[in-house]
Order: structure tokens, then C-alpha cells, then sequence
């Protein structure tokens, strides 16, 4: 750790940046950069989690918390079908009320009426489901994905470090906990994303260590499509409003380490939602392959007065001006082909050297 840390903290910029390009130029050498156009499905607020980082939730009985009913979410979902959606990211509050099949009824309710990918329910979120409900995780993980869900999503990882865990997200599960459910999801078949969220109190080594025990993880399951990583939004948020936003030189460092540490995840996605499309654009030559996702919705960063927007034409524009070939994928990471009679991209100018 402790080489990787240095050059975490003291090689210069471009440098480190130039490092990263390289493990994203070997891991892919052919100059696409992947997107994927979803929407994000919270299904309910309602939390007891109490992570002091969250502008999102409302506890039990709060007068402004609400759960969606099927019929909104399967409205939601044919809305943004309607726009090229090919996924929908569904995670929601910590809800004591909600009971277990409640779930599995909005799954098979999804596939049978609007059917789609579902890439949902954090590792938070099951290990929630099994506390609440008496379930070992795995069974959890096996009814859902017997239910219906495809993928499962890296959030509520934060930092993967108890001591940063219990100041931040105590009610949430633990570092420990949270790596065992994705362990698990993998060896069930199932592929999940991972993140990192920083700035919530944690030292540069700390965010080291979480890049090593999720490249750990990986080593044994090889289940990781992708790794994104994103600095706090402090603003309306119950206990950090106070912190100051990291700027986009620590953006881009952390990025780049994280290329650098997590050679063994394939994918590497740029974080414009937070940053913006100028520092998206530029963390495609510190290591992202990814520009994430158009974001048909979004809420929780949004919650913490964060709220860039685009549309595709923008986001492919922002890609060849980079230097790439944009491409719509799915998932999994592969890629979607042009519809009928739609040209390919043509390929981007040279880069000079």
C-alpha cells in the first residue's frame, strides 16, 4: 500500500494521470467509450439508515415520505423505454414497513408487464432485507434474482473501512458485510458494479484500502463489471453540510489511482453527474472507458443541489470531442449496434502525442 499511496499523494497530476491512461489503453486498446441510457427507480425514501451524508431520506412518518406503487414504477420504466432505455437502476430507503415479497411481487410484476433489465438493490439493501425479514443473505439474493432481478448495483459502499463506516453510515451494513453479499451475489451468477464515495472523513489510506479489498474480491469472483467513484455532495445533507466539496484535482487523482489499483475490473466509469461534462470528458484520459449513463432520472445527488443534465447527442458529442468513438451498451458492457439504416460512428480524429 504504501508505494501505491505515495504515488497517490505526490506524483504529479499529468503523471499520475498518464498512468492510468496506460492500464486503460491496454485493457482497452480499440478507443471506445461506453454508454448506457437507463433511468434511476428509487421505489421508496422512507429510511432508517441515517447516514449523515443522505439529503434523500425521510424517517418513518415523516410527512414528506412516500413509496411508489407498481403502476408509477412500471410508468416510470415506459417512459424511459420510450426514450431508449434499455435498463432501469432501482434502489430505495432502508423501509421497515415495506414487507420482503412486496419485492419479488415488483420484480415479476416488472418482467411480466414492463419488461426490462433491472440492475437493483445495493448490498445495503439486502443485507437490510435479511435483518429485517430473518433471511440469510443468500436466500435473499437467490428469491430476488428468482424474481427477476438481472444485476446489483455497487452503491451504499462508501468506504469500505469500518472506522469511516461507523461515523458515517453506522445503520448500514459494515465493510465486512457489504463485501460478503457481493461475494455472494457473484457466486450465484450474478454480475455487480462497485463504488467508492469519498470525502466523508476518510484519510488518502483509507481510500487505498478500499480500492484493495475490492481488487481482493475480484481476484476470487471476477463478478465486478465496473467501478465508479464520485466525491460527497455535502449540501442539505443532515451531518456534513459543513464539509467542503472536494475539487476536481482530487476528482481526477482519485480516478486515476483507482485505474491503476483495479486493473483487474474491467471498466472504469467517469462521474459527470457530480463533476460535470468538462471534468467527465477529461477523466476519459485518467483512466475511465465509461461515460455512465444518460440519467433519464436521477434523485439523490440532485438532493444535494447537484443536477447536471444531458442528452445523448451530448454525450456522444463530449466523447468524439475526447478523442473516442461513443457507443451505447448494455449492462454487461457490451455494446449495442447501430439500429437499421443508423450509420456506425465514424472513428475520432488522432490524438497528438
Amino acid at each position: 500500500m504504501r508505494d501505491v499511496l505515495d504515488l497517490y499523494r505526490n506524483a504529479p497530476l499529468l503523471e499520475l494521470g498518464a498512468e492510468a491512461d496506460r492500464v486503460r489503453r491496454r485493457l482497452h486498446p480499440e478507443g471506445v467509450v461506453t454508454y448506457i441510457v437507463d433511468r434511476n427507480i428509487n421505489y421508496t425514501n422512507v429510511c432508517v439508515a441515517d447516514c449523515g451524508f443522505c439529503a434523500f431520506y425521510r424517517r418513518p412518518k415523516h410527512a414528506e415520505g412516500w413509496t411508489l406503487s407498481y403502476e408509477q414504477i412500471g410508468a416510470k420504466i415506459d417512459e424511459a423505454k420510450a426514450l431508449g432505455a434499455v435498463q432501469i437502476l432501482m434502489q430505495g430507503g432502508h423501509n421497515p414497513y415495506i414487507p420482503f415479497e412486496w419485492y419479488l411481487d415488483l420484480l415479476r410484476y416488472i418482467k411480466r408487464n414492463h419488461p426490462i433489465h433491472i440492475h437493483g438493490f445495493s448490498p445495503s439493501e439486502v443485507d437490510f432485507f435479511a435483518k429485517v425479514h430473518r433471511l440469510e443473505a443468500v436466500d435473499v439474493v437467490r428469491e430476488l434474482r428468482k424474481a427477476g432481478l438481472d444485476s446489483i448495483p455497487g452503491g451504499g459502499g462508501e468506504i469500505l473501512v469500518e472506522r469511516v463506516r461507523a461515523q458515517a453510515s453506522p445503520g448500514k451494513a459494515g465493510a465486512d458485510r457489504w463485501l460478503e453479499i457481493m461475494e455472494i451475489a457473484h457466486a450465484e451468477g450474478m454480475k455487480t458494479s462497485v463504488t467508492m464515495m469519498y470525502g466523508i472523513g476518510e484519510t488518502l489510506a483509507e481510500r487505498i484500502e478500499h480500492l484493495e479489498r475490492v481488487r481482493e474480491l475480484q481476484a476470487r469472483t471476477h463478478g465486478f463489471t465496473a467501478f465508479i467513484t464520485w466525491p460527497l455532495q455535502p449540501e442539505n445533507t443532515p451531518e456534513f453540510s459543513h464539509m467542503p466539496k472536494t475539487d476536481a484535482i482530487e476528482y481526477l487523482r482519485t480516478v486515476a489511482i483507482s485505474r491503476i489499483v483495479l486493473d483487474n475490473v474491467p471498466n472504469l466509469q467517469a462521474s459527470w453527474v457530480t463533476m460535470g461534462m468538462k471534468i467527465g470528458q477529461i477523466a476519459l484520459r485518467f483512466g475511465c472507458n465509461d461515460f455512465g449513463s444518460l440519467m433519464i432520472e436521477e434523485n439523490v445527488v440532485s438532493a444535494a443541489n447537484t443536477t447536471h443534465r444531458t442528452t445523448t447527442a451530448e454525450m456522444e458529442r463530449l466523447i468524439v470531442d475526447a478523442g473516442f468513438t461513443p457507443a451505447r451498451r448494455r449492462q454487461d458492457y457490451s455494446v449495442i449496434a447501430p439500429p437499421a439504416g443508423m450509420p456506425a460512428h465514424a472513428p475520432p480524429p488522432p490524438v497528438a502525442a
